[in-house]
């Protein structure tokens, strides 16, 4: 027994000193107040837990840190960073703080096996990013910056991985959530992380996590974790069923938050919303797509709008709602 346990210990070590993240991004909506994360990587003997609370974490309303990359773990740098940025240090500043102080040197280790993506909210709400990979992190390696997001990823197949990402996260309309799924699918593809080339296979687990700014710490609006997964299976297709699943629950709870009426309606119709929720865009399409009306915030009641249809022609429309708390349609017919 006592051989046993020395040997676990060993094995654990090993891990502790090996264990890493491919590919993940971590954005803010400035907007909304929203601060997320989605990441995946090949990495085997994780089992259920995945990377989700290995390589991230997130201040609710202020932001977030991925530290990843032959990490600790615990992943001490981690939650160092995250005590800097409680501190009120911005992204570069923690970045600068620990290359200086990092956690894992004791193991042998210096900053240059590291990578982080570091994104956060200033005292007027403003976005601020940075990044760093160090240059004893496994190739192919890269972190890229834009306004609201950091992507970061090492062993991967070649730059595509990271340029995917980033064109999905900013060619992609709708909440913070959805463009950091679209993110993820970007990289959907054999070998994005380059150890799971030979299974078919983009990773071995991936997770997403959005906190929204009224969201307590520990309980995010969305956490969808898929755990290690079997050669051969692709979990971001899973992480995106799971996503999928979430929309279709949050869609009804939004749809119970707003009326529209009178339907079939003649000349008006009225969309009434919880206090809860407010208005921020609506827009009128009919069955082939076409846009018969379209309303941004400026000229919207806060949670009531009452609209015009009397110029339409008979048949069925759908409205589209944008609220602080989500999207939906509904569906009206016009007399």
């Amino acid at each position: 027994m006592k051989n046993f346990y020395i040997l676990f210990l060993a094995l654990l070590g090993t891990f502790q000193l090996s264990a890493q993240d491919t590919f993940s991004i971590i954005a803010v909506d400035p907007v909304t107040g929203d601060i997320g994360s989605a990441g995946a990587s090949c990495v085997t003997g994780i089992g259920n837990q995945g990377i989700i609370d290995i390589i991230n974490d997130i201040i609710p309303a202020r932001g977030g840190v991925n530290s990843q990359a032959w990490v600790c773990i615990p992943n001490t740098n981690l939650q160092n960073a995250i005590e800097q940025m409680e501190l009120g240090s911005s992204p570069s500043e923690i970045i600068d703080w620990l290359l200086l102080n990092d956690a894992c040197s004791a193991q042998g280790f210096d900053p240059e096996y590291r990578q982080y993506g570091i994104v956060d909210l200033d005292e007027f709400v403003d976005p601020r990013t940075a990044g760093w990979t160090g240059s004893m992190a496994d190739d192919y390696k890269e972190d890229r910056q834009g306004a609201t997001y950091s992507i970061q990823g090492n062993i991967l197949l070649d730059v595509s991985v990271i340029d995917n990402m980033e064109d999905n996260f900013n060619n992609t309309s709708g909440t913070l959530a959805d463009k950091l799924m679209a993110a993820m699918q970007g990289a959907n593809f054999a070998g994005a992380d380059e150890r799971c080339l030979a299974a078919g296979t983009s990773s071995t687990t991936a997770y997403i996590q959005v906190y929204k700014a009224t969201d307590a710490p520990g309980s995010p609006y969305l956490r969808l974790n898929v755990g290690e997964q079997a050669s051969g299976i692709e979990p971001i297709d899973l992480l995106q069923q799971l996503y999928d699943d979430f929309l279709a629950t949050e869609d009804i709870k939004l749809k119970s938050l707003m009326s529209l009426y009178p339907n079939p309606a003649s000349d008006q119709i009225q969309l009434d919303l919880d206090a809860s929720i407010e208005l921020k865009a609506l827009s009128i399409v009919d069955i082939s797509g076409k846009t018969m009306m379209q309303e941004l915030s400026g000229n919207l009641g806060r949670n009531s709008q009452n609209l015009d249809i009397s110029a339409m022609q008979s048949g069925i429309y759908f409205l589209k709602v944008n609220t602080t708390q989500g999207s939906t349609t509904l569906k009206f017919v016009k007399k």
